[in-house]
């Protein structure tokens, strides 16, 4: 069997005809039109996500002061609970001296009216300082008791103060966040 051999081949000169010439020119085109889509594509998307980078930005810069601004605001209320505590505080001191005054007071009273008492000569005589006793006794009652109300609706609305304070600072901070 004879196995064929390769002949040279010279190939003919290519000539440009007017239809590759216009594909040519196309694809070089068409290159240039994907090029220039691809780089403006690219030019929009660096810009956008500069965009998101710099709103996210500003969106964490935000954050971290409305997070300040709520630590300042619960400080503020920590204090004003602490400065409610401390009127609280010298409020009951105050009264807690009070009542133990109006109880030496009272004991002293008591003291001197059984005196009193007991030097007595006549039934009559008796009943009349005990019920003059018993009336002054009620009437300071009533006055001590009028006195204490009195001392305690003050502190209450001492205590409350502070806080009342706060809560109104919030009301102004909810109205300009609305």
């Amino acid at each position: 069997m004879t196995i064929p051999t390769a002949k040279a081949v010279t190939a003919a000169p290519k000539r440009k005809s007017p239809v590759r010439a216009a594909i040519i020119i196309e694809d070089t085109a068409m290159e240039d039109m994907i090029k220039n889509a691809a780089e403006e594509t690219q030019a929009k998307a660096t810009a956008m996500f500069a965009d998101v980078g710099d709103r996210a930005k500003g969106a964490m810069e935000q954050g971290a002061k409305m997070v300040e601004e709520i630590n300042a605001f619960g400080k503020g209320n920590v204090e004003a609970v602490v400065e409610s505590g401390k009127i609280a505080a010298r409020g009951i001191e105050t009264m807690g001296q009070d009542s133990a005054a109006y109880a030496r007071k009272s004991f002293e009273g008591a003291t001197a009216a059984i005196r009193t008492l007991a030097s007595v000569k006549s039934p009559t005589e008796f009943m009349k300082l005990q019920s003059d006793y018993a009336r002054s006794m009620f009437d300071a009652m009533v006055a001590e008791t009028s006195r204490s109300t009195e001392a305690m609706l003050k502190l209450a609305g001492e205590v409350a103060q502070p806080i009342s304070n706060r809560m109104a600072i919030a009301a102004d901070k909810m109205k300009v966040a609305a």
